[in-house]
């Protein structure tokens, strides 16, 4: 499962690093690149809860190979595309190969571990998240920087067919264990812990990646760094995500609220920082590393906040926060790109440190929530 989640991120996340020469290639703007961030994003949003829904009570083990078959065509046919609006076709498969794996991925640690492990057997999985930001999108970058952008999806649809291939012969059976209906995913916004998760989410990921998405030329512009620098940095970025992933999986098995308060309010200083002390490339690197940690924790974070939130309907809850995450990746990415393109870089670092004080607010009047401490 962790090996999943390293092809999900790393299929959502490698345009990240290649805005600049995918634009170059197809003839648009960084800001319109960035739609190959959005648009997946947008779409496994709806995908997360309908995909569930859809399938009803097929084996979970059969749905997770099925769309890994899909991520596997998918990224064949971007690094195929012959112009921009096809490889925006090929990234909506992505984004439902996306959405449906991750819902049913994310709660699934609750029905692999003991429930004193769960915590940890998450983070395990999400280790697959921190792994595909040192990995997956440095390393794509670096092979789409050396021999074009084509053949790091390329790449990346062969990675997919190896998981396919994996899964299909260590997953074990997984029937359903409650079928997905409207009705019960709107129970769960009546939950409070589940709103405020929820909230927490949209807000930190929003802010991640209206920044994030255009790290690569905040990096070169706002510190100065040549764009070759760039993969090696987003290696080190991925690094101190996957660290700070598995501190956050070691912290939330003793204090879920306080882990992920911290994780928010890291956030809120990291990225207004950077445009106060990243004016050079040392500055710059040191703040990348710091942000690194901080998200590294927050999908391990968040996750563990719905399942002990939601106990008895982990899938459902499961498959809301997936939607708004990816949802609001895509707005982030989004919103970021119309910043740039008619405002500035240093607008959407503002951005990411406002909404990450929000979510921090947020998640401080949860703090009397029994079931989060």
């Amino acid at each position: 499962m962790a090996l999943g989640t390293f092809l999900l991120v790393t299929a959502e996340q490698l345009p990240i690093g290649l805005l600049t020469s995918v634009g170059s290639a197809l003839s648009v703007s960084e800001g319109t690149a960035g739609l190959m961030v959005t648009v997946p994003g947008i779409v496994a949003a709806f995908a997360a809860p309908l995909v569930p829904m859809l399938v009803g009570a097929m084996d979970r083990r059969i749905l997770l190979l099925l769309l890994m078959a899909l991520m596997t065509i998918s990224n064949l046919a971007t690094a195929m595309a012959p112009d921009f609006a096809v490889l925006v076709g090929s990234r909506v498969l992505v984004g439902i190969a996306i959405g449906g794996f991750w819902a049913v991925a994310s709660g699934l640690a609750v029905r692999l571990a003991a429930p004193a492990d769960v915590p940890r057997a998450t983070a395990v999985i999400f280790g697959g998240v921190g792994a595909a930001n040192v990995f997956g999108v440095p390393l794509g970058t670096l092979v789409g920087d050396l021999t074009g952008w084509r053949v790091a999806f390329s790449s990346l649809s062969a990675l997919a067919l190896v998981a396919l291939i994996a899964l299909l012969a260590v997953l074990p059976g997984l029937a359903a264990s409650q079928a997905i209906r409207p009705k019960l995913l709107m129970e769960q916004l009546r939950n409070p812990g589940v709103r405020i998760g929820i909230i927490a989410t949209v807000l930190i990921v929003f802010g991640h990646f209206a920044a994030y998405t255009f790290v690569s030329p905040a990096l070169q512009r706002l510190s100065g760094i040549d764009e070759r620098c760039v993969g090696p940095l987003l290696f080190g970025f991925g690094v101190a995500g996957m660290i700070g992933n598995f501190v956050a999986g070691a912290a939330l098995s003793r204090r879920v609220h306080r882990s992920v308060l911290a994780i928010s309010v890291a956030l809120a200083v990291a990225m207004p920082l950077f445009l106060l002390l990243g004016r050079t490339a040392v500055g710059g690197v040191v703040l990348l590393i710091v942000w690194g940690l901080a998200y590294g924790g927050a999908s391990v974070g968040l996750q563990t906040w719905m399942i002990k939130s939601a106990p008895k309907a982990v899938e459902a809850a499961s498959s809301l926060w997936v939607a708004v995450f990816n949802l609001s990746i895509g707005l982030g990415a989004l919103v970021g790109g119309v910043i740039v393109d008619t405002l500035s870089l240093q607008g959407v670092l503002w951005l990411g440190g406002t909404c990450a004080l929000l979510a921090a607010l947020a998640i401080w009047t949860a703090r009397t929530n029994d079931a989060l401490r």
